[in-house]
């Protein structure tokens, strides 16, 4: 007989995007994160795949939080034909009012971009959803207060418990007939500069919990000496140093650095710009939640009177005409789409100036290509020479290390019957099993994509 509880795993199986876990329990179903899949192509192509399950019969979407491998699948979700509510904390909801339109606004962008270099295979080139699909899907979201019980269809239960990260990022912890399931979500730094470690969970019969760096310890660097050598090395040769950010988190994170760096004067006082629409709102909106993060109002005061916003694409294309020494902050992170590629076709060639990556770097990303050392990257259909300094600084990632999140496990009470290792490349996924096995002695296991596991 099938278990009237069960999980598919639809997304981060052997990568680091495309969160989706549909959770199925008697004749409803619920589906945990809502993810677009980015990186290599063959992976991409799933975001345009048939779903494995009929869109209108799911009953509601929790968001761990808001990241777009997390959230950037809804618009699209929605216009297959989800109408449900979308459950999330107040700051993932504050948080995707500026991600996911500009998700679709970027896409569209892409797609035009496409059209007009006719370097796409379609013809035409068709965006995923456009911006104003997003701002539509934005409708059925729904707040949920961490730590409150939140009741789903048919009987089954969710809580939120905070895990760092980001802003409003959260664990989901759901009940149905005495069993349980957690999902992490991602899991932040147990001493990150701006954002709190996250809080214990509560005891599960069941854990799914994320592996981004379940092979490798963070290194032990100093990362704002570092970040001020790369910027110090790159002033006194006359150049730029570009900075691919991810817009929420760690853009704020790398802003704070800088902060302090030219108060205490170990770096020139040369120019900053934010040059990302949505890293900017986001940025507004971490200053607007201060119980959400360490920082003070002075800090945050601080940081914005130092940099300079560039809004409009007016003001974007005027910064590539800067030769002189400046900072540049730009999404995405891993230079994947935005705002930073334009930087980085004008930037990249000239070895006056810096490339500074600021954490992960998913497989086939061309942040995954320009940090193993490419000697030219392609950037809307042709080729550009690598000739600056690349760096990558992958001490100031928001997600725990695999001792990090083993520590945080040690203080949830009582065994897992069973924890699933999702939310990282295969052999960093698999060594994350290993090191839990190790530890605790617990039954863990590596599901792969579309793989169903059921909750007895």
């Amino acid at each position: 007989m099938q278990s009237p509880f069960q999980v598919q795993f639809i997304g981060a199986t052997g990568t680091v995007t495309g969160s989706k876990y549909l959770v199925k329990y008697d004749r409803h179903k619920v589906l945990i994160d809502c993810g677009l899949f980015q990186g290599i192509k063959n992976v991409r192509r799933r975001n345009w795949s048939e779903l494995p399950f009929p869109v209108d019969s799911v009953d509601a979407v929790l968001l761990t939080h808001a990241h777009i491998d997390h959230s950037g699948y809804l618009p699209a979700l929605m216009k297959r034909g989800y109408h449900g509510p979308v459950y999330c904390s107040e700051a993932t909801h504050a948080l995707c009012k500026v991600l996911l339109p500009d998700a679709g606004y970027l896409q569209e962008e892409d797609a035009k971009y496409a059209n007009k270099k006719r370097f796409s295979k379609h013809d035409p080139a068709e965006p995923l959803y456009t911006e104003d699909d997003a701002r539509k899907v934005l409708k059925q979201f729904r707040d949920v207060e961490t730590g409150a019980t939140l009741e789903l269809p048919g009987g089954m239960t969710a809580t939120f418990s905070p895990t760092g990260h980001i802003l409003g990022a959260c664990a989901i912890r759901l009940e149905y007939q005495g069993k349980s399931i957690t999902f992490s979500g991602d899991v932040g730094r147990s001493n990150d500069p701006i954002m709190y470690p996250p809080k214990p969970l509560a005891a599960t019969d069941y854990l799914v919990v994320e592996s981004t760096y379940g092979d490798r310890r963070h290194e032990e660097v100093d990362a704002e000496a570092a970040i001020a050598d790369v910027v110090n090395r790159t002033a006194s040769r006359g150049g730029i140093v570009l900075m691919p950010a991810f817009a929420v988190g760690r853009a704020q994170l790398v802003l704070y650095i800088l902060q302090k760096l030219r108060a205490q004067n170990r770096i020139p006082h040369m120019p900053v710009y934010l040059n990302s629409p949505m890293a900017i709102r986001a940025t507004e909106i971490f200053f607007s939640l201060h119980d959400e993060h360490k920082l003070s109002k002075e800090d945050c005061e601080h940081m914005d009177d130092m940099t300079t916003y560039v809004k409009t694409v007016e003001e974007s294309i005027e910064l590539n005409t800067k030769k002189f020494p400046c900072i540049i902050i730009s999404a995405s992170g891993m230079a994947s789409g935005g705002r930073v590629l334009h930087h980085l076709k004008s930037l990249v060639g000239d070895p006056k100036n810096s490339v500074l990556f600021l954490g992960y770097q998913a497989t086939g990303t061309r942040g995954d290509s320009l940090t193993h050392g490419a000697e030219r990257i392609k950037i809307h259909g042709e080729y550009y020479p690598v000739r600056a300094e690349v760096a990558n600084l992958q001490a100031l990632s928001s997600h725990g290390d695999y001792v990090e999140i083993t520590d945080w496990l040690k203080k949830m009470p009582g065994k897992p019957q069973k924890v699933f290792i999702t939310h990282g490349e295969s052999s960093a996924a698999d060594c994350m099993r290993r090191h839990l096995k190790d530890e605790f002695n617990w039954d863990v296991e590596v599901p792969e994509y579309l793989d169903v596991a059921l909750l007895e």
